[in-house]
């Protein structure tokens, strides 16, 4: 893969002229309105974020958010450019790039391996089903995001960012510090102007952290709103694929070519509208149980407080939020049953070799291969997945993920459906040193609510501890995306908490 990527920069860096270069740090609106006027191409906006990623994936400051990328990509820019020049727009994502973490099934030269070195190669024989979307839509599909091997599901120990395949994930803000986890390539890639928009995926926090540790937006959906279908999962009672971008109306922009059916019927215009109309929301609650955490967080939620009441929202403020032990509990035996049914499914449906098409195979697999599978940290949680026997722990498995479901839906459900549109909490605490000895040290984290309950949330960039950038996190009813991300934008504006990265190697 490295030797692969080293061709490819050189090609791009050779057949690039300057002139060819689109704008850096481009947005989704800008880059639409130069399109419509002839200012800008598809060609252009792809050759640049290929030059990107040639100068600072694997050389220059070694990001390692790419794992692959598409060698056709600018073939199909020029085509769609083409399709432009004669009236053929296919929709407002026409011709613009994105990038999909690795676990994304695409019928194209990128493999799909979830970073894993028991499916190096792995070409899969179908798009999943948002990739057909964002083809038939206009996307390019520009490359493949490295990411937390299979997931972040591996085992214990981990540090966020890290696969057998893709190597460290950094963050562009400070080198040194994790990307957060699974989606971290996925988030580097928009954080450092690798590309316009990327889908991660999330079953808890997996959008979430990383779009609030990068500094960028994410948004992960209701469940049910974009097909999990060709996607390599941990669970499907949780996992949701979401866009990543630099601005909420990016970010709008992508879900919209992303949703099912059924999230369409549901919605009654496209949400990137309502990221450019102002919020209707009448009560929020600010959850402010974190403010002692971090320095930064008591001035920006008191900043936000203001601006709310000044827009004529009530802001009410929470100064506890604790989910029971029992919900977390309850979460894990759902993953670790739905891991091996569900992935084992995948496995077969999309190809895999037969010699690791079970988790049994995969564990098998990875000891034979000793430190080149396993370097770091272990495979307990596919272990643990592989010791699971589906029929007789169905019934173990059935009442944890109700029980799961109903503290979760309870921990929100007492503010949303009581008068408040949104719940908003600081997402996690800032970026920790990378560390693949004692793995990861998150500070707080507050995804799993919304995670396990199915609820739609928006995460932004709003405030900095130092260099380190912090989000929060907007949580709604399901089905209510219009009007999250209608807040979500009011607040961005007001908060104006995106930040360039500066690529430090160091804080002081």
């Amino acid at each position: 893969m490295r030797s692969r990527l080293n061709l490819i920069s050189i090609l791009l860096f050779s057949s690039i002229a300057p002139a060819q270069q689109a704008p850096a740090w481009l947005d989704a609106k800008t880059a639409l309105d130069a399109m419509q006027r002839g200012e800008l191409s598809s060609e252009q906006l792809v050759s640049h974020y290929l030059a990107q990623i040639a100068a600072n994936n694997q050389n220059g400051h070694q990001l390692a958010a790419i794992a692959d990328i598409n060698q056709q990509a600018l073939a199909q820019a020029r085509q769609l450019d083409q399709q432009r020049a004669v009236g053929q727009v296919l929709s407002p994502l026409h011709g613009l790039p994105v990038v999909l973490k690795a676990n994304i099934a695409t019928a194209d030269d990128m493999p799909t391996t979830a970073g894993a070195l028991a499916l190096k190669g792995h070409i899969t024989p179908g798009d999943a089903q948002l990739v057909h979307q964002l083809r038939a839509a206009g996307a390019v599909v520009m490359a493949k995001a490295n990411l937390s091997e299979w997931a972040n599901f591996r085992g214990e120990g981990s540090a966020s960012g890290w696969s057998a395949l893709g190597g460290q994930v950094k963050n562009p803000h400070l080198l040194t510090h994790t990307p957060c986890g699974s989606s971290s390539g996925s988030g580097v890639a928009v954080a450092a102007d690798f590309t316009l928009f990327a889908v991660g995926t999330e079953t808890d926090g997996s959008i979430t952290c990383p779009a609030a540790i990068n500094g960028i937006v994410g948004i992960k959906p209701s469940r049910g709103a974009v097909s999990g279908e060709g996607i390599i999962p941990i669970a499907h009672a949780q996992d949701i694929a979401g866009p990543m971008a630099r601005k909420v109306f990016d970010a709008a922009l992508l879900l919209d070519a992303m949703l099912t059916a059924e999230a369409r019927s549901k919605l009654s215009a496209p949400l990137a509208h309502f990221a450019t109309v102002p919020s209707k929301a009448k009560k929020v609650l600010l959850v402010r149980a974190y403010d002692k955490r971090n320095r930064a967080l008591a001035p920006m939620f008191n900043q936000l407080a203001v601006m709310l009441q000044a827009d004529g929202i009530e802001v009410v403020n929470a100064d506890s939020w604790q989910l029971p032990d029992e919900l977390y509990q309850a979460e894990f035996k759902v993953l670790i049953y739905e891991f091996k049914r569900d992935l084992e499914q995948w496995l077969k449906s999309y190809q895999a070799p037969e010699t690791v098409d079970t988790v049994a195979e995969i564990v098998a697999f990875n000891q034979q291969q000793g430190k080149a599978a396993l370097a770091f940290y272990g495979q307990e949680y596919l272990q643990q997945a592989e010791a699971i026997d589906l029929e007789q722990d169905k019934a173990d498995y059935l009442a944890a993920l109700e029980q799961s479901r109903q503290l979760a839906e309870l921990a929100l459900n007492q503010y949303l459906q009581q008068g408040y549109d949104a719940i908003i909490l600081p997402s996690y605490g800032p970026a920790w040193p990378i560390d693949h000895v004692k793995g990861d040290q998150f500070n707080f984290g507050t995804s799993t609510a919304a995670a396990v309950a199915g609820y739609p949330s928006v995460t932004i960039p709003a405030a900095f501890d130092g260099v380190l950038p912090l989000g929060i996190s907007l949580v709604a009813l399901p089905w209510s995306e219009p009007q999250l991300v209608s807040l979500a934008a009011t607040i961005e504006r007001y908060l104006d908490g995106y930040r360039q990265p500066g690529f430090l190697t160091t804080a002081e």
